[in-house]
């Protein structure tokens, strides 16, 4: 807003003429001014200490006049501007009252040109004296951040474009250095471990563009002595001396009495080297865990053991073997996703009851671990040492659990594994009657079919995440079962009878209609609905989809139907005819699963497609596998060119949510995105 303050000046001169005619024409001119009169040069000193004037007229003509005019002004004034009086004007008084340090020359006479003067003059000033404020709050800020920074005990960083551009004590003392010197305008990852890039890298330019809200980033530091040093990362984004930059802080862990109760009690739980829990607390822990429902996904037991221990203890010893033994649980603990339950089960092995959205994810995560201790060589005393190690899994029931015989099962397939060769892992064997089977899946077929009679399926949401631009209200739609006591009974449970059984159609026009109840209702911006092999084969479809339309009345571009890769892959012609119908009516198509076949870029040249969910066992251990980043890449890569929308499926975590926005990931679904799902509607 404009300074509509009234302008104070002081007017030098003899003449009470000089002080109305100012005063007048200034008025006339729009400023509201104040002049003060000072009729004698020796009175000047005393009024510009008192009055604070934006601008000084003076009627002074010898050149001693002037240069004491100017000197008082200096001593007294120095930023204010100086504008001499005289009855005329030449180019001579000009230049000799500039070369004094005036401003201007002014002729009263000339109202239009003493306007303009001084209206530049007092512009100016104006502009000065913001300036100068903003520059003086500017330090009063730099030293406050400066402060800040100094008495703070956690480790700070500023970073512009990946460059580290302020340190505090105690980052410097983290990081081994004796000063800022070694750290300032270094790039931030030479600080870190490789494998810890492309989360960083994705963290910072989210954190710039100010979408990064309060995620911990787990990292590794590269130390002086070359031991790795795991650290969580804080990143926000501020200003560093008027330019965009990240600040990285590394909490100080807290000295109060609670926290050091807290940590006592964690040490008798925890194994100081690895970060594991001790058997008993794993013990108690996994039990609690298993005991209770799942809410999505699946859930599993591990074990995992090196192979041939009998002859690393032979060639190690039994100190050197334990040492082993610690870094392989070091290992395996920073594999590991949140929620995860980890622990040292016995002298060899290790146990893990984790959560996974689906079979392929816990292979996908399992196989990336094992292949991550054959490639890593422990440094054991003085020796290098290379293993390899097996697993064994066991599903848990999904309505929860006794904890034993899952944990037995899986110690007896790592069993199998490691006798096979080892370096691999295997799922528990369950011997089942065909016979047996068969009478499941028809008891399984029965209760489906009393679900759909009685209208006992439910509808879930899970929100899809905007890496990029606004956010957009979008949803996957999921299908949950009631039992007749009206728990909920999961997928994994019942849609694998439901394909066996040829009910699958059913289910998806339930999910279908109720997906358009809830688009009419809530009105997103879209859903997704996945269509089973046997709905894209049935040639009935589009008609019952069209009356659906009509009866509902949706807006059809609100739905995008979905198929697997697999299906898609299998039934191209069937797809494409699907994919004619679907467009010709509104509604948008998408493929999941995508990348989980060995051409997945095939698929996109025979039909096209608006949305692309690259599959979510690709996201197991993203964060730290460069390998499997660029396969990722050239997968988003490949819908870039198709102009596809790209979603990455079950993201749990904010490094790999990090990485993917460094690869170009569009959206992002999961229970990092939101857990649990919510159940919103019941047709």
């Amino acid at each position: 807003m404009p300074d509509t303050s009234p302008i104070q000046l002081t007017i030098l001169s003899r003449q009470q003429d000089d002080v109305e005619i100012i005063n007048s024409t200034l008025r006339n001119a729009g400023h509201l001014v104040h002049c003060t009169w000072v009729r004698e040069l020796a009175e000047l000193s005393d009024s510009l200490g008192s009055n604070a004037p934006e601008l000084l007229f003076a009627r002074v003509t010898s050149p001693a006049e002037i240069e004491a005019a100017m000197e008082v002004r200096s001593r007294h004034a120095s930023g204010i501007p100086v504008v001499l009086i005289r009855d005329a004007l030449t180019e001579a008084d000009l230049c000799a009252a500039i070369d004094a340090g005036a401003q201007d020359v002014v002729n009263l006479q000339s109202s239009s040109r003493l306007q303009a003067v001084a209206t530049r003059e007092l512009h100016i000033a104006r502009l000065d004296r913001a300036l100068a404020g903003t520059l003086a709050s500017a330090r009063q800020y730099r030293d406050q951040v400066k402060a800040f920074m100094t008495g703070s005990t956690d480790a700070i960083a500023n970073v512009q474009e990946g460059i580290i551009v302020d340190v505090n004590p105690a980052w410097i003392e983290l990081f081994g250095q004796t000063g800022p010197d070694n750290l300032l305008g270094q790039p931030l990852m030479d600080l870190f471990d490789p494998q810890s890039h492309a989360a960083l890298k994705g963290a910072l330019v989210a954190a710039v563009q100010g979408r990064w809200s309060g995620h911990k980033l787990a990292t590794i530091a590269a130390t002086e002595s070359g031991t790795e040093m795991h650290l969580d990362l804080h990143l926000e984004q501020i200003e560093f001396e008027g330019d965009p930059a990240v600040r990285l802080r590394i909490l100080t862990q807290q000295r109060d009495l609670e926290a050091l109760t807290q940590q006592l009690e964690e040490a008798l739980r925890y194994d100081a080297a690895t970060g594991l829990l001790k058997r008993a607390a794993f013990l108690e822990r996994a039990k609690e865990m298993a005991a209770k429902p799942l809410k999505g996904g699946i859930r599993s037991v591990i074990y995992v053991e090196p192979d041939k221990f009998a002859g690393l203890e032979a060639e190690l010893g039994p100190l050197l073997v334990e040492d082993l033994m610690e870094a392989l649980g070091t290992l395996v603990h920073g594999q590991i996703q949140p929620g995860d339950t980890v622990g040292r089960v016995s002298m060899r092995g290790i146990a893990l009851l984790v959560e996974r959205g689906n079979t392929r994810d816990l292979e996908a995560w399992l196989d990336h671990l094992l292949q991550r201790v054959s490639s890593h060589v422990f440094q054991i005393g003085k020796r290098s040492v290379s293993i390899s190690c097996s697993a064994g899994t066991a599903t848990c029931n999904a309505k929860g659990e006794s904890l034993e015989l899952p944990l037995d099962a899986a110690i007896e397939a790592q069993r199998q594994s490691s006798s096979t060769g080892g370096g691999r892992r295997a799922h528990e064997k369950k011997a089942v009657e065909a016979d047996a089977a068969r009478a499941d899946d028809q008891a399984w077929a029965a209760r489906i079919k009393n679900a759909l009679l009685a209208n006992r399926f439910r509808l879930v949401q899970q929100p899809i995440a905007s890496l990029v631009g606004e956010e957009t209200e979008m949803y996957d739609l999921l299908v949950r079962m009631l039992d007749e006591k009206g728990d909920e009974v999961l997928p994994s449970e019942f849609l694998a009878a439901a394909e066996r059984t040829d009910l699958m159609k059913n289910i998806d026009r339930w999910v279908i209609g109720a997906a358009m109840s809830f688009c009419a209702a809530r009105k997103p911006n879209h859903v997704f609905v996945r269509l089973s092999r046997d709905s894209v084969l049935d040639r009935t479809l589009g008609n019952w989809l069209q009356q659906q339309v009509k009866s509902s009345k949706v807006d059809p571009g609100r739905m995008v139907f979905e198929v697997a890769e697999d299906v898609a892959t299998r039934h191209l012609k069937e797809l494409k005819e699907l994919q004619g119908l679907l467009s010709s009516n509104g509604f948008g198509i998408g493929i999941e699963n995508f990348g989980s076949s060995h051409d997945p870029g095939r698929l996109l040249d025979h039909v096209p497609v608006d949305y692309l969910k690259i599959d979510g066992s690709l996201m197991q251990g993203l964060a730290n596998d460069r390998p499997l980043q660029d396969r990722v890449k050239a997968l988003v890569d490949q819908a870039s060119e198709h102009n596809i929308a790209t979603i990455a499926e079950r993201v749990e975590d904010a490094n790999t949510m990090a990485v993917l926005w460094q690869l170009g990931i569009g959206f992002i679904q999961g229970y990092f995105v939101n857990s649990p799902e919510e159940v919103v509607l019941g047709s």
